[in-house]
């Protein structure tokens, strides 16, 4: 419908204008721990079994662009291992490439390199109730 249309709507009362904001099924998962949803909610996939590469595979792309001095391709590629690192359940793995993708480009910080254990405990739980296979 046209301009007309817009201009015979009802203008919207405040309360629907002011609705409390939604909360994801991550942020309930999380409760509390705001540190670990802030940390998750940044580095990982919510459903990783959609992404078409290996953990390995993503981290060989992430060298290469790196190598050929492409940063922006090799820090998305350190994500995209980093992310699938977390679905893996390694956090050590976690802990490398998402420093090597903080290296490259540093004005971005992973809050997730403060405690990897912790994150990838807490999104191994939520893969084991939201991701059935």
């Amino acid at each position: 419908m046209g301009l007309l249309d817009r201009l015979r709507r009802k203008p919207k009362t405040k309360a629907q204008v002011e609705s409390a904001p939604s909360i994801t099924e991550l942020e309930q998962f999380c409760g509390d721990d705001k540190e670990t949803y802030e940390a998750l909610i940044d580095a990982m996939f919510l459903d990783p079994r959609k992404i078409g590469a290996s953990m390995k595979g993503a981290a060989e792309n992430a060298k290469k662009f790196q190598k050929d001095k492409d940063f922006t391709r090799a820090a998305l590629w350190y994500r995209i291992a980093g992310g699938l690192a977390i679905y893996e359940g390694n956090a050590k793995k976690v802990a490398e490439y998402f420093s090597e993708c903080e290296k490259i480009t540093p004005d971005k910080k992973y809050l997730i390199l403060k405690n990897p254990e912790k994150a990838v405990a807490k999104a191994k739980e939520y893969y084991g109730k939201y991701l059935k296979a």
